[in-house]
Order: structure tokens, then C-alpha cells, then sequence
């Protein structure tokens, strides 16, 4: 087996003294496509969030990253760590537009001072890929987006970062087929050409049909109840939630 890039142990969290996630166990290798599936309220995002460092969120336990403790670890040094979460709702920022805020997020990401016209040059290429309009890079951020160009967008982000891990939050929520098929072959280019790890976190099975998915993990009540590989996703598409429900409540 692998070594673990990111090795969550007896993790528990929650929200103002309320506890949200009981006992959580995952192990996620360098490479490996892992998914999170699970009931409305499961506590999927919570799990994305508080992994990447949420202030929101007080957890315990153990989390591991690349060997290293990151407890307590605020989420701009896990970012710079090389972890990654594109939001559900990505937020708008007026006054900053998306090429200088991915600029500058790059340069922070790998400490090396980026030109300005060698990163405009490979950001308007997977800008052609996922089919994100030029002018959009000069408007603020998210500003005036469509939905599905917001999560187009935090593709975009995750595939100019090329983080060792990427936490994807119900991306494909609420996109036509069309933003559907693009979103997943921008996570596809980034399975094969940066080699990083994925969480996926979601209800949708669309977005996963061209992937390569190592884990299945299914979250009911705030706990992971069961773990499988890609064939768990075609079961939870045919038969629901029933059968895992019932495993929390026995």
C-alpha cells in the first residue's frame, strides 16, 4: 500500500460545541481519486471544509499531510502545503480581477515570482479547455458569472495551482450536461497531468463517469459507515442510501 498523502485518524468535529463528525478514519494516497457520497446533511462539506483548515470548525484527532501534523494548521499554510478546495458557492470579489487574483495565488502557492505574460499565456490555454471566455479574466472575481462559470473557474484555479490534493465540493451541483462534460475533463487533465489526489464530494454521479475512482466512501449521520472502490458508486445510483442508513443506526 502507498504511504498516505493525507491520513485522517480519530477526527472529530464540530460547531459550536455541537459535534458534527464522529471518529472519522481516511487515507488517501498520492494519485488516488477518492469520493464522498452520502445522504442531504450527511456532513460531506463539513468533512472538505474542516479538512482544509476552516476557522468555522474546531477538530480533533489526528490529520496527517505528507507526514505532518496540520491540526491547528489555519488554511492558507495548507494551501501553500499543497492542499486545495474549490467551494460549493464560490464568493464573488469585486475590484479584483480572476487573472491578477490567480496570479498572485500562484506565486504564493510556489514562492516564485510570476511573469505576467508567460502565466496570461498558460491560463488563457485551459481557459480554451474548459471553455471560459477570455474576457472573463479581466472581470472581477466570479463577478457576474453564471453558475456553472464559477465552478468552471475553481477548475480553472485547481489546474494553474496543481495542488497535491484537491478537495472538490459538489462541483458539478446545479450545472447544465454541457458544464457538466467540461468540469469533468478539467479534473480529468488534472488527473493525468498533474498526478494529484482528489476528494470528490458528491450527490451527482454525472461528473464521475469519465474518471478513474480508486475509494468510494459513503457518510451518513456525521460518520463514514461504509468504504469500497468504483463499483460502490453504480450501487448507490441503483439502490440509494437504504442499506447504509440502517449500518449507522445498527
Amino acid at each position: 500500500m502507498a504511504e498516505a498523502l493525507l491520513q485522517a485518524e480519530h477526527l472529530n468535529v464540530s460547531v459550536e460545541d455541537k459535534q458534527i463528525l464522529f471518529d472519522i478514519g481516511l487515507n488517501i494516497a498520492p494519485g488516488e481519486t477518492h469520493v464522498l457520497m452520502g445522504p442531504n446533511g450527511a456532513g460531506k462539506s463539513t468533512l472538505g471544509y474542516a479538512l482544509m483548515g476552516s476557522p468555522r470548525y474546531k477538530t480533533t484527532g489526528s490529520l496527517l499531510f505528507k507526514g505532518e501534523e496540520i491540526v491547528g494548521l489555519p488554511a492558507d499554510q495548507r494551501a501553500k502545503k499543497g492542499m486545495f478546495l474549490s467551494f460549493q458557492e464560490p464568493l464573488e470579489v469585486p475590484g479584483l480581477s480572476l487573472e491578477s487574483f490567480l496570479r498572485s495565488a500562484v506565486s504564493e502557492r510556489t514562492g516564485v515570482k510570476v511573469r505576467p505574460w508567460e502565466f496570461r499565456k498558460q491560463m488563457r490555454k485551459v481557459m480554451e479547455l474548459l471553455e471560459i471566455s477570455p474576457e472573463k479574466a479581466e472581470r472581477g472575481l466570479n463577478v457576474g458569472f453564471s453558475g456553472g462559470e464559477k465552478k468552471k473557474a475553481e477548475i480553472l484555479q485547481m489546474l494553474l495551482f496543481r495542488p497535491d490534493l484537491a478537495i472538490l465540493d459538489e462541483t458539478d451541483s446545479g450545472l447544465d450536461v454541457d458544464a457538466v462534460r467540461l468540469v469533468a475533463e478539467g479534473i480529468r487533465t488534472y488527473q493525468q497531468e498533474a498526478g494529484g489526489a482528489l476528494l470528490i464530494i458528491t450527490h451527482s454521479t454525472r461528473i464521475l463517469d469519465p474518471l478513474r475512482i480508486d475509494r468510494t466512501h459513503i457518510m451518513v449521520d456525521g460518520s463514514l459507515v461504509y468504504e469500497g472502490d468504483a463499483s460502490l458508486v453504480a450501487k448507490v445510483n441503483e439502490s440509494g442510501y437504504d442499506e447504509f442508513i440502517a449500518m449507522k443506526k445498527a
